[in-house]
């Protein structure tokens, strides 16, 4: 049976697909939406550039707030969301303790890597690209085929060793 050519382009968005679903599908999906509006499709005017910053500034860190958004059904079975802490959930519950919710450094370090792992997603980007580095030369496009894969790698250890056990807002507790 014949191997199948992948080209390069099938391998970088491979790579896109794998480093995607780390992040916050509701985060990716506005800054999808409103980038190219914000950019003006890549033809960017200093306005352009600074909406399409605070936009990136805002999408990376609801991506590292979401790491730090936690659930659990309580006794009734109704699910509740909070926000972790370093006494637990917040806001507190009156009907069961959320103590073992704490903060932990896992928490901390999916927080980096989720946000590296966005930046990269934001660079992946052609209007981010075209409007934040107009010069970006063909022999500098190495750089985006190349950082896909290495920062999947390098998230992925890195997931492993810090097991995320946290089931944030939008996603159902297993609790």
């Amino acid at each position: 049976m014949a191997k199948p050519n992948y080209t390069l382009k099938d391998k970088t968005l491979n790579g896109l697909g794998n480093l995607i679903r780390l992040l916050p599908t509701g985060t990716v999906f506005i800054y999808q939406f409103l980038n190219p509006i914000l950019t003006n499709n890549g033809h960017c005017t200093i306005i352009n550039k600074y909406l399409s910053g605070i936009l990136i500034a805002l999408c990376g860190l609801s991506c590292g707030f979401s790491c730090f958004t936690d659930s659990y059904t309580d006794n009734e079975g109704s699910t509740h969301y909070g926000i972790a802490t370093m006494k637990g959930l917040w806001p507190i519950s009156k009907s069961m303790d959320t103590s073992s919710y704490k903060i932990g450094v896992g928490d901390f370090v999916h927080a980096f890597f989720t946000i590296v792992v966005f930046g990269v997603v934001t660079i992946l980007d052609r209007n981010t690209v075209d409007c934040f580095f107009p010069a970006f030369e063909s022999t500098e496009k190495m750089l985006i085929m190349v950082l896909p894969p290495v920062v999947g790698a390098i998230s992925s250890v890195v997931f492993m060793v810090f097991p995320n056990k946290r089931h944030g807002i939008g996603y159902p507790s297993n609790y």
